[in-house]
């Protein structure tokens, strides 16, 4: 009796793993698939670079600031992060060449200077992705953020559905460099 029971939950189990799910792809339209992942395609990028812009420029306007405009600049440091964490395989502000993401947004010609960086490592949407850092303090300040006046999107999708998400943000003036801690005279 035992084994005719092992043998059902062998098979009950291999059989629900069979089951489809749903794949939701950019425009919203469901296709079969083994999980549920959002798919991005490659002519899809306009399209979650506004939606996400339009989300952050709604939830500003809520709050009385500003809109953001979109800054191809900004795009360009964020494709940049968001490839070298997914080569990194971990979710941090450092570039596996040792950059920051002020030496980014510098090499990719934006002529402003950072605001902020937002990073993230998940199977979300932009939007989930933008409400996710809208329930953290720290991550919110970024988005709020009333001196921004730019922002940029970026990300990399792994085969297993996996995306890294970066959005940076960018304010008028000069690029403002830290500059180097002083050695102490000894």
């Amino acid at each position: 009796m035992r084994a005719w029971i092992g043998i059902f939950l062998v098979v009950g189990l291999g059989l629900a793993g069979c089951a489809p799910t749903t794949v939701v792809t950019v425009d919203g339209t469901p296709t079969t698939g083994r999980a549920k992942i959002y798919r991005i395609g490659g002519n899809d990028t306009a399209k979650i670079q506004f939606r996400m812009l339009d989300s952050v420029n709604a939830l500003r306007a809520a709050a009385g600031l500003p809109a953001l405009d979109l800054d191809g600049s900004l795009n360009a440091a964020a494709v940049t992060h968001a490839n070298d964490m997914s080569l990194q395989n971990r979710p941090w502000h450092f570039g596996s060449d040792g950059s920051s993401p002020i030496d980014r947004v510098s090499r990719a010609g934006y002529p402003g200077n950072l605001k902020g960086e937002l990073i993230s490592e998940t199977y979300e949407t932009e939007l989930e992705t933008l409400a996710a850092w809208m329930e953290q303090p720290d991550t919110r300040r970024v988005v709020m953020d009333p001196e921004a006046v730019h922002m940029g999107l970026g990300w990399k999708q792994e085969k297993n559905g996996k995306i890294w998400w970066t959005m940076v943000t960018g304010g008028d003036g000069a690029a403002v460099i830290p500059a180097p801690n002083p050695i102490p005279n000894i």
